[in-house]
């Protein structure tokens, strides 16, 4: 069966969501780019479902079903995929939310261990910019730090090094979208269970394969 996949287009920037795969979002110049890149990342995503425990198989006679184009904006531009599917709408069973809930903890299982693996000091890029490991680690909380609030959650950010804390922080992150299966944003102006688990766990990956990249 294709992968069901959302098309985010800006004006600069395509990304490439798969709809039911927390996290596996991949960006490109143009459509052709964005598919290309999203399928290039499979094996990586392959290492979130085996710390999810959910099945995963995808290859070259699996491809790409683009069931929504959503309309970008300055956010899918600015590199980080920003609108909300019509497909986000639709409630979820208890199966869904666990599933769900198991792919965004394997986002963050893999971040955790690329972390525990990478030096302090990463390889700078081209013009010597980009973060540290833990500017990087710091970074993604502050960003969950913000995501959580669409949940309708006011957490406290926890500090990288108290594991406990962290672990404590993404339970509760966890609960709060198994809480929000009818598909409606909990609070207003905040984010369906879906778009939540799909924005943090790209945002945790993102930088997870960043940190891959860079380190010699």
């Amino acid at each position: 069966m294709p992968i069901h996949v959302y098309l985010e287009l800006g004006a600069h920037r395509v990304f490439a969501s798969a709809a039911n795969w927390p996290g596996w979002c991949r960006s490109g110049k143009n459509e052709k780019e964005a598919l290309e890149a999203l399928a290039a990342a499979a094996p990586r995503y392959a290492l979130v479902t085996k710390a999810a425990r959910v099945p995963f198989a995808f290859g070259a006679s699996s491809g790409f079903r683009v069931v929504e184009r959503l309309a970008g904006s300055a956010t899918t531009d600015f590199g980080a995929p920003g609108a909300i599917a019509q497909g986000d709408a639709r409630p979820l069973t208890r199966a869904d939310t666990d599933r769900m809930a198991s792919l965004l903890a394997g986002s963050w299982a893999v971040l955790d261990r690329v972390v525990a693996q990478a030096p302090a000091e990463l390889r700078k890029g081209p013009r010597g910019g980009g973060r540290d490991r833990d500017q990087i680690v710091d970074h993604v909380l502050d960003a969950e730090d913000a995501y959580q609030r669409k949940l309708g959650l006011r957490l406290k950010r926890p500090d990288r090094k108290d594991a406990a804390a962290v672990g404590e922080y993404r339970r509760a992150i966890l609960a709060a979208l198994r809480a929000a299966a009818n598909g409606s944003p909990p609070v207003e102006k905040g984010w369906p269970a879906r778009f939540a688990a799909r924005r943090m766990a790209w945002h945790a990956l993102d930088h997870a394969w960043e940190i891959e990249n860079r380190t010699d």
